[in-house]
C-alpha cells in the first residue's frame, strides 16, 4: 500500500498578530449608552463646550458673589463720593474710574463699585432664568404629556389654553401685576416679593412653548411599536406614561430648557430696565442699564459693562443649547 502523497498537517495556530487584531476588534465593539453617545458628540462641538464652560463660570460667580466681592475689597452698596466729580457727577479719571481697586470703575453720582454690582447682578439674572424655566418645564411637561396622550377633549382644552397664553401680552401683564403687588406676601418682603412674582409669571407664560413641543412628541411616541406592545401585554396608562413616554421626552425637554433660560434672563433684564424688576439698592443688570441712560455720553463704560455681561451670558447659553440639541439629535450630522 503506497503512502499518501501529502501527509495530513495540523491546523496552523493563530499568530500573535491575529490574536491582537481579534482582541482589538472585540474591544472596539462595545455597548454605549445614549448619554455617552450624546457626550461624545457634544465634546466635538468646541463652541458648545466653550459656552458650557462660561455658563459654569457664571453659576460659580453667582453662588460665590459675596466671597468674590470680599476678595476684591468692595461692597455693592458702599458709596465712594470722593471718586465722583462734584461738578458733572461722573467718575473721576478715564473709562468710568477704572483702577486697581475698581476694575470695572464706579457708578456716577454715588460711586458704587461696578464690579461688585455686576457680580451680584448675576445672581438675580440666573436665579430668575433658571427657576422660571423650571416652572415652565414642569407645567409644560405635565400638561403637554396629558394632552398628547389622552387626546380628545383634554387635548382640545389644553391646546386652546396654550393658544390663548401665547397670544397674551406677557410683558404688559407682568408690568401691571408687579406694579400692584404688596410689599409683603407669603412671608416675603421687598425685592423677594418681586422676584417670586417674576419667576411665577415668566414661568407660567413660558410653559405653552414647552407644552407644544411635548404634546407633539407625545402624539408621535404613543403610536410607536413599543407602546403598542406594552398595551398588548396589559400595561396600564400610568406605566406607559412613566416608563415608555417620559424617558423618551427627556431629550427635547432638556434642549428646550437650555434655550428658554437666556430668554428668561432677557425678560428679567427688560423688567428691571423698565423699573418693575427688583427694587434698589439690589443690583441688577437691567437696572444698571436703565440708570446708565442719563450718562451714556459722559460715562459710556457704565452702560457697556452690564450690557456686555448680558450679551456674554445669553450667548453662552445659546451656544451651549445649540450644542446640546445637536448632541441629543440622533439624525444630526455633527
Amino acid at each position: 500500500m503506497t503512502a499518501p502523497l501529502h501527509e495530513p498537517t495540523a491546523e496552523a495556530a493563530p499568530s500573535a498578530a491575529d490574536e491582537a487584531s481579534v482582541a482589538t476588534a472585540g474591544s472596539a465593539v462595545q455597548g454605549r449608552s445614549l448619554g455617552r453617545i450624546a457626550w461624545e458628540r457634544l465634546k466635538r462641538d468646541k463652541l458648545a463646550l466653550a459656552g458650557g464652560i462660561v455658563v459654569l463660570v457664571l453659576i460659580v460667580i453667582a453662588i460665590l458673589a459675596p466671597v468674590i466681592a470680599h476678595l476684591v475689597g468692595q461692597d455693592p452698596d458702599r458709596y465712594h463720593e470722593d471718586l465722583i466729580d462734584p461738578l458733572f457727577s461722573t467718575p473721576k479719571g478715564s473709562l468710568g474710574g477704572i483702577s486697581g481697586a475698581h476694575p470695572f470703575g464706579v457708578e456716577p453720582v454715588n460711586g458704587r463699585d461696578v464690579f461688585a454690582r455686576v457680580v451680584y447682578g448675576s445672581r438675580i439674572s440666573l436665579l430668575v432664568g433658571f427657576l422660571s424655566a423650571v416652572v415652565a418645564v414642569i407645567l409644560g411637561t405635565v400638561l403637554g404629556t396629558l394632552a398628547g396622550f389622552f387626546g380628545g377633549w383634554v387635548d382640545s382644552v389644553v391646546s386652546r389654553v396654550m393658544d390663548g397664553l401665547l397670544a397674551f401680552p406677557q410683558l404688559l401683564f407682568i408690568i401691571a401685576l408687579v406694579s400692584v403687588m404688596p410689599n409683603s406676601m407669603l412671608g416675603l418682603t421687598g425685592t423677594d416679593v418681586r422676584l417670586f412674582v417674576m419667576i411665577l409669571v415668566i414661568g407660567f407664560f413660558g410653559w405653552p412653548y414647552v407644552g407644544r413641543v411635548v404634546r407633539g412628541q407625545t402624539l408621535s411616541l404613543r403610536e410607536r411599536e413599543y407602546v403598542e406592545a406594552a398595551r398588548s401585554l396589559g400595561a396600564g396608562r400610568r406605566y406607559i406614561l412613566f416608563k415608555e413616554l417620559l424617558p423618551n421626552l427627556v431629550a427635547p425637554i432638556i434642549v428646550y430648557s437650555t434655550m428658554m433660560i437666556p430668554t428668561n434672563i432677557l425678560t428679567e433684564a427688560a423688567l428691571s430696565f423698565l423699573g418693575v424688576g427688583v427694587k434698589p439698592p439690589t443690583a441688577s443688570w437691567g437696572q444698571m442699564l436703565s440708570s446708565a441712560i442719563d450718562y451714556y455720553d459722559s460715562d459710556p463704560m457704565y452702560m457697556v459693562i452690564p450690557g456686555v455681561a448680558i450679551f456674554i451670558t445669553v450667548l453662552a447659553f445659546n451656544l451651549f443649547g445649540d450644542g446640546v440639541r445637536d448632541a441629543l439629535d440622533p439624525k444630526g450630522s455633527r
